[in-house]
């Protein structure tokens, strides 16, 4: 619960506040002072009795009441002032900017776990520590410079780590973006950026509250509550877009099965982010870059002109939305004929439109207004105009921020000449405008946000299961790896369609099963994990002659301890898999089977429970997506089969929990049908 003295206190106390502005305690106060705090401001200095224009206290025991306390003292004595303060001073907000807590070793953890416990005791809220502070319209309690000016149509940023959060808002305000709040959440210890981003829900206005969030993360603690507040968030027209480091593949284990080598941590990171309709960044410049598209209109198609007065940037700049999945159309026909007629010999506005070098801002004016109104094939401009300094060109920008007041369709304006025409462009981002320094960041930033889908509903309807059948199977199972019995019993109970199949260790008993299945049959080993390797799966089996030598050669091989038989069916091998991560909860995992499934690592993870729309997504992201459409006469996998499996599969683990891992590699896949081949499931209880 994050207290209003947090947000909006009317006192604040600055608790090692110095003179000295090169220091936390003196920049803050400085910060306070010129960010014109409306209430009542407090200083403890031991040594001073003024400090910075404001009488001091000795000791925070002099002190009246006060809302909220910046402590900017060493570590050691963190403890004690918080509880004077919450005890006696009916203090309920501490933003706690000093290091040398949990960080740096266990006695830090110790007087951090302290602190959060006497916070905790008053119900009060706590940011920090080791954090910059915390950024409002109310007050500037942070310690670093420059303060970006603040609107409540900018953007709230929550950040894990202070400096990062420095340089985002500094990157940002280069750009013209704008800044509503910064919380610096430092070590978490109470509060950290689930809980802000809960109070943002919670507390959301959609008249006054700002509809961008920007997050950093570098840990999440609590992925249920990011996704249900962010989901949230998104649904009432807000946007997000995060950076979410640490998330390299050196983080990986080793796993004994396919689902657990890939599904690592940062898969379910990059999971969850869909599933709650997180645009998901790879850095500082890429989040900003997605920031200044937010703070645009809303270009409602994947249709964009690129305008341009230079051919090599707008040449980079279609390579990038084309390669991402963008269009950007050829313009032609009776209205193109008479844009181009108004513009100099040698332009060309078949798509993308270039005005040269020698164009003019009527002539830019003439190119904008056609592309709102007259060419129904296009949702969006990026105007590309640099300068090489010959001449000054305000009248180019006055007229990009005329035709961004009146135009339907969003304009993006992408200035590469950022120094040469620096007075120009300061002028422009004066009028509230944003703009973007380079034409390929650009592209990418606003492919990756037309690529990220909407949330995924909160509530949907979830598969009929035989939910007692399943405990059943489960709560009899020992922990490790289930016995093909089980596997199949577990199968059907979740509706998932499996080849016809028989295990025994006895070979008239296999030679029966056989019969029973009928050929074509496959034989594989049980007991090995990595059947293929040892030798042991024989395809295309045909008659009872083959089924008795393959038995006695296959019983040899180490750790067999019975025969699979199957129906050997035809069709592309796909994947499903499942994996549980102590905090994700279920990832699910889908792709192509068999050996693809190691060569080329293609595989979409959702987290469970999933919905058979969210499903044909995660199919549909697929870079082998063609492959199981059908190509070159090909025939396709079912995909409303494939994605029922996979709602099915995500649908089974969250009614058995206790399911650790599961491979279904392969299942076949053909226009008629997907069935699961082979199977391994581990409990761990």
């Amino acid at each position: 619960m994050i207290a209003k003295q947090l947000i909006e206190p009317k006192s604040i106390v600055v608790v090692g506040g110095s003179d000295d502005v090169h220091k936390p305690g003196g920049a803050v106060l400085r910060n306070l002072q010129d960010g014109n705090f409306k209430g009542s401001l407090y200083v403890v200095n031991p040594k001073m009795d003024e400090v910075q224009g404001i009488k001091a206290c000795r000791d925070v025991k002099d002190l009246p009441e006060v809302d909220c306390a910046i402590l900017a003292i060493a570590a050691k004595f963190c403890p004690s002032t918080v509880e004077v303060l919450a005890k006696q001073k009916n203090t309920k907000a501490f933003i706690i900017l000093s290091a040398g807590f949990h960080e740096e070793n266990e006695e830090g953890a110790k007087l951090e776990r302290q602190i959060v416990e006497t916070v905790n005791s008053v119900g009060g809220s706590l940011i920090g520590p080791n954090c910059i502070g915390v950024l409002t319209n109310h007050y500037s309690g942070v310690f670093t410079s420059p303060i970006p000016e603040l609107n409540p149509q900018g953007v709230d940023l929550i950040s894990g780590s202070g400096a990062t959060a420095l340089f985002i808002m500094d990157s940002g305000m280069q750009k013209g973006i704008k800044f509503n709040s910064m919380y610096s959440v430092g070590n978490s210890a109470q509060l950290g950026v689930e809980e802000i981003l809960e109070y943002m829900d919670e507390s959301f206005d959609p008249k006054t509250s700002s509809r961008v969030k920007l997050l950093y993360v570098e840990s999440i603690e609590k992925p249920e509550k990011l996704l249900k507040h962010a989901s949230s968030l998104i649904r009432k027209g807000c946007r997000i877009a995060a950076v979410k480091s640490g998330g390299s593949a050196a983080g990986s284990r080793a796993a004994s099965s396919h689902t657990g080598a890939l599904a690592s941590s940062d898969v379910a990171v990059e999971a969850l982010f869909r599933k709650a309709g997180i645009v998901r960044c790879n850095g500082r410049d890429e989040l900003m870059t997605v920031a200044g598209i937010f703070m645009h209109p809303e270009m409602k198609g994947r249709n964009m002109a690129v305008v341009t007065h230079a051919g090599g940037p707008a040449v980079m700049l279609t390579d990038a939305l084309s390669n991402g999945g963008m269009d950007v159309p050829h313009i032609e026909g009776e209205k193109a004929q008479e844009l181009l007629a108004k513009l100099f010999a040698g332009s060309s506005v078949g798509n993308p439109i270039d005005f040269l070098a020698t164009g003019t801002a009527e002539q830019l004016g003439y190119i904008l207004d056609a592309c709102d109104r007259d060419f129904d094939n296009i949702d969006g401009m990026a105007v590309i105009f640099g300068s090489p300094g010959l001449f000054p060109v305000f009248d180019v920008y006055n007229v990009l921020d005329e035709k961004m007041k009146t135009s339907k369709k969003p304009i993006f304006p992408i200035f590469p000449s950022s120094k040469i025409v620096k007075d120009e462009i300061a002028e422009f981002v004066s009028k509230g405008r944003v703009y973007f320094p380079d034409e390929v960041l650009f592209g990418n930033a606003l492919c990756k946000i037309y690529k990220t889908p909407a949330p995924q509903p909160e509530h949907f309807e979830m598969p009929d299961m035989d939910v007692k059948k399943i405990r059943e199977v489960v709560d009899n199972a020992q922990n490790g790896y289930l016995s093909p019995d089980e596997i199949h019993a577990l199968l059907d109970a979740a509706g998932v369609a499996r080849a016809k199949e028989g295990v025994s260790d006895n070979e008239e008993e296999i030679v029966k099963m056989a019969k029973e299945i009928g050929f074509p049959l496959v034989m594989k080993v049980v007991g090995p994990i990595h059947k293929s390797d040892v030798g042991g799966v024989v395809l295309n089996v045909k008659d009872e002659e083959t089924v008795r030598r393959e038995f006695k050669r296959m019983m040899q091989i180490k750790d067999t301890y019975a025969i699979m038989l199957a129906q050997q069916l035809d069709g592309t091998q796909v994947f499903i898999g499942a994996k549980r991560d102590d905090k994700f909860g279920h990832m699910v995992l889908c792709g192509l089977g068999g050996i693809f499934i190691e060569v080329l690592k293609d595989v979409k993870a959702g987290l469970a429970p999933m919905s058979k729309e969210e499903a044909h997504g995660m199919i549909k992201e697929l870079k082998s997506y063609k492959i199981i459409q059908g190509v070159r006469g090909q025939e396709p996998v079912n995909e409303d089969k494939f994605a029922e499996a996979v709602m099915r599969i995500s649908a089974l683990v969250k009614v058995a929990p206790e399911i650790f891992e599961m491979d279904l590699n392969p299942l076949l896949g053909n226009k008629d049908n997907v069935v699961a081949v082979d199977a391994r499931i581990r409990i761990e209880k």
